[in-house]
């Protein structure tokens, strides 16, 4: 049976922690001095009473929680999270469609990126909204619940199963007992690397404001920005480089970076196979696509490096910004990159996508299949970092990378079904389920996310959500064996 009340519990307390972030929009606001100021408390005073609701009907819950109500209690959370994030787009008429509202809030805290609003630069877009948009893709990078796991861990009653159901990737690992005291030292990474980043775009030249809400998008690779042509604005290689830095960075396992500066546990970096099959492919696309750039499009050998490092990493990691006319660049470019969106960075990061552990994994299993061909009785383990991956989850592998495939297949045929070109529902299907959100305007001069049909926000929405809790999460929701009581 579901534990409602518990359930009600957590989201009401939740909420009331989206609240606290709301608030921290107000005093952007009248920091400023903005008319945004009266929309951004109506919208606090509204997620407050709708969490103080939450918790009284969750009033003398206990804190037993099964798997079914860890699943629930995620996937709710983050339909709860969106749908209140939507009432400062609403309140201060700056997405006055309910749609357009939820698409960019549910882009925001999923890192997607995906912006209905085509001009951020528009004189009418407070400094209150751009830091909320900011925000939520920083609160969202690492995952709403594990942020509370961290801040206060009494609030989310069985933790581990919760962090289950909202981690990434089939393999995690521990560096300590207690989950809360794992998700403290996790977001503290998060936040040293927030913080170097915003001081390292400062002093590379852009202003506080500009600093602190590039950093927040940056380290979540989430890729929202307060200026249309997001990072080429600036004009600047010291920023596009700071800027690979700190996604690349933030495209690695945290607990690996934790534990190779805190525990100067070096090896632990240098060692991960998922680290080195990362590097390898950045490498390897960067390579290739910057000779392409220099042998087709004329550039100089450092613009070719740079243009192709940025793009490489930026789609990989999934953060999904654009330091170039990439629209302009061979096609092949776009394979590449097309296939680095789908891979995406490492387990355990702010990115989306397949996932680096997952690829690796696959290509191990695909090794030791040939090798079994020559030696059929041979028993060929699949090994990563050194150890021996259960059969479990090689089962669990091949079912999230058949799910994956038809998910990103499926939606495509139903969006060229209701309109859309074939190819351009595929690049848009990938894009949401991997979380990158790409600026369509690279696929077609006035091709706009906020051009798209209302269904197909929707069914982006969607797509959104279940890349970001990794489809399992989701999708179990709509089995009858979860409903259950059994």
């Amino acid at each position: 049976m579901i534990n409602k009340r518990l359930i009600y519990k957590i989201i009401g307390s939740l909420l009331l922690m989206e609240a606290g972030f709301m608030l921290l929009c107000v005093i952007m606001s009248f920091f400023y001095k903005e008319h945004d100021l009266l929309p951004f408390i109506g919208a606090t005073l509204i997620t407050i009473g709708g969490g103080l609701g939450a918790k009284y009907l969750g009033r003398e819950a206990n804190n037993n929680m099964n798997r079914r109500d860890a699943y629930l209690v995620v996937t709710l959370t983050w339909l709860v999270f969106s749908v209140f994030g939507t009432l400062p787009y609403l309140f201060s008429g700056i997405l006055s469609n309910p749609t357009d509202a939820f698409f960019e809030t549910i882009s925001g805290f999923t890192t997607t990126g995906a912006s209905v609003i085509n001009d951020v630069e528009d004189a009418r877009l407070p400094h209150a909204i751009l830091f909320w948009r900011s925000l939520s893709q920083w609160v969202g990078g690492l995952g709403i619940v594990f942020f509370t796991i961290a801040i206060l861990p009494s609030m989310v009653g069985g933790s581990v199963k919760v962090f289950s159901a909202e981690a990434t990737g089939p393999i995690r690992a521990k560096m300590h007992p207690r989950l809360s005291t794992t998700a403290k030292w996790i977001w503290t990474v998060y936040l040293v690397l927030t913080i170097a980043c915003c001081l390292a775009f400062f002093f590379g030249g852009m202003d506080w404001f500009s600093s602190i809400n590039y950093a927040m998008t940056t380290t979540a690779t989430g890729g929202f920005s307060i200026h249309n042509d997001s990072i080429a604005h600036f004009h600047s290689p010291l920023i596009e480089y700071t800027g690979v830095l700190f996604q690349f960075l933030a495209g690695i396992n945290f607990t690996v970076i934790y534990m190779s500066i805190f525990k100067r546990k070096i090896k632990s970096l240098l060692n991960n196979s998922e680290v080195r099959f990362y590097c390898l492919m950045v490498l390897l696309a960067t390579v290739w696509i910057g000779y392409l750039l220099m042998t087709r499009n004329g550039y100089s050998i450092e613009q070719a490096l740079r243009s192709s490092l940025f793009q490489v990493v930026s789609l990989m990691t999934t953060t999904g910004i654009f330091s170039d006319n990439v629209g302009a660049w061979p096609h092949l470019t776009w394979i590449i990159l097309s296939v680095l969106m789908f891979i995406g960075a490492c387990a355990g990061s702010t990115s989306g996508g397949f996932k680096s552990i997952r690829a690796l994994m696959i290509f191990r299993v695909i090794q030791n299949e040939f090798l079994r061909i020559l030696h059929p009785k041979a028993v060929l383990p699949v090994k990563i970092n050194g150890q021996s991956v259960p059969h479990g989850l090689i089962n669990n592998l091949l079912a999230f990378l058949g799910i994956y495939v038809i998910a990103i297949a499926g939606t495509a045929a139903l969006m060229a079904s209701i309109g859309l070109d074939g190819a351009n529902s595929m690049i848009i299907s990938l894009s949401c389920i991997s979380n990158v959100g790409l600026p369509l305007n690279v696929i077609g001069p006035d091709f706009t996310w906020s051009a798209l049909p209302v269904i197909v926000k929707w069914i982006c929405s969607v797509l959104m959500l279940m890349g970001r809790l990794e489809i399992f999460s989701v999708v179990v929701l709509f089995t009858r064996a979860f409903w259950k009581d059994n």
